[in-house]
């Protein structure tokens, strides 16, 4: 009898998580205008800044501009191709749940990249590299900031250095993967452009970064401390380990208002991450209570952001 009572309060959960109702639709069509706007700007810097000052950057575009460099295919042509190969090598290595992450975005952005390559659009009158590496980083930044904080994610380079991570460097964060292979694309172009090209891509991609920070959490710290009050601590506690692969502290404390006991969960993470948990906190549980607090250094352990208490 317990086992058929657990195995319908799992059938009624999974239909509660899985089924459209207004908030969620509501909430992916807002998801989906902003993320169109993202792609816009994004895919105008590629083809009415970048293309026409002959410039290249790290990621998937600098891959796809080296390419360009031998075959005469269309820009979009190609990105589609490599969003297509890198959704199969997530849902190889990743499975369904970090490929519905990166599916909206790895079909939407090379639709609007094929729609501006037909338009006759650039920013800048004449050519200025200078500009264009500058305002490239801008606007990339600005997509990577709007797609991060509504959660998004998109077929590029970031998805590769999750698989890397798996599969053979566990002890290394999908950060700094990424970063070593941006610099290889980067070091690449400068034998096939000139090393002046691979230095004004080395601008974008940090203009890009530090745009994209800014658009998300302004002028605040690289790690905030959450405090989190929630009626399913179990399930966001799960979140955090599994998916974010951060740790978690809980303690009990009691609700003077309410007059109840609770647990209280406590973590250190970086603002991006904060975002993801009040997404998922929105979608499990509305009445949540979270405080975020910046943090200027966290000294010890191993996670993502921390200093080391030694050489620190």
């Amino acid at each position: 009898m317990k086992g058929r009572r657990k195995m319908v309060r799992e059938k009624i959960k999974y239909w509660k998580e899985n089924t459209f109702t207004k908030k969620k639709i509501n909430t992916f069509l807002k998801d989906f205008v902003i993320l169109l706007a993202a792609c816009c700007i994004s895919a105008f810097s590629t083809v009415g800044v970048l293309i026409p000052n002959g410039l290249t950057s790290g990621g998937i575009t600098g891959i796809i501009r080296i390419i360009q460099n031998f075959v005469d295919v269309d820009f979009s042509i190609l990105y589609y191709g490599a969003s297509f190969l890198v959704l199969v090598l997530v849902a190889i290595f990743m499975g369904w749940k970090e490929l519905r992450k990166i599916l909206l975005l790895s079909v939407m952005y090379p639709a609007v990249l094929m729609v501006f390559e037909h338009l006759d659009i650039q920013l800048l009158e004449s050519n200025d590299t200078i500009l264009a590496a500058v305002f490239c980083g801008v606007f990339v930044g600005t997509f990577v900031g709007l797609v991060f904080w509504r959660g998004y994610a998109s077929a590029g380079m970031d998805a590769i250095a999750k698989i890397l991570r798996k599969k053979r460097f566990p002890g290394v964060s999908p950060s700094k993967i990424l970063l070593c292979m941006d610099a290889m694309v980067i070091i690449a172009s400068a034998f096939v452009y000139d090393r002046n090209i691979a230095l004004y891509a080395l601008i974008t991609q940090v203009i890009a970064t530090k745009t994209s920070e800014i658009i998300l959490f302004g002028m605040e710290s690289k790690i905030v401390e959450l405090t989190i009050l929630t009626t399913q601590r179990n399930v966001i506690t799960e979140y955090i380990i599994k998916e974010l692969h951060r740790g978690v502290t809980s303690a009990a404390v009691r609700g003077e208002y309410s007059d109840r006991n609770m647990r209280q969960l406590i973590l250190l993470c970086s603002p991006r991450e904060s975002i993801l948990i009040k997404k998922k906190l929105a979608e499990i549980d509305a009445n949540a209570f979270v405080t975020v607090t910046k943090v200027e250094t966290v000294w010890g352990g191993t996670g993502k952001g921390f200093s080391d208490i030694v050489k620190d």
